[in-house]
């Protein structure tokens, strides 16, 4: 899965490539941040990436990156969400 970094502007709801930003493996992004990764919202404007994800820090400074989720990610997902239910 790959990832790009973006700017998010919360407020406006939009979204601006970071200059110079180049795609990243998405599980090595993830481990960076040490899994302190949160799904924002879909992504549906830009072509071929899913979903906008927030990552954080050891300062918890907030980062964006575009996700462009597979089939794997979505099993994963699915799964801890019906896991989840009657907690």
């Amino acid at each position: 899965m790959d990832a790009m970094l973006v700017e998010y502007d919360i407020r406006k709801n939009t979204l601006d490539f970071v200059k110079g930003g180049m795609v990243e493996d998405w599980v090595a992004v993830c481990r960076r941040f040490n899994d302190d990764v949160h799904r924002v919202r879909d992504v549906d404007d830009i072509e071929t990436y899913t979903a906008l994800y927030e990552c954080f820090d050891e300062k918890d400074k907030k980062y964006y990156y575009l996700v462009k989720e597979g089939n794997s990610l979505f099993k994963i997902r699915r799964k801890n969400f019906l896991s989840n239910i009657g907690k």
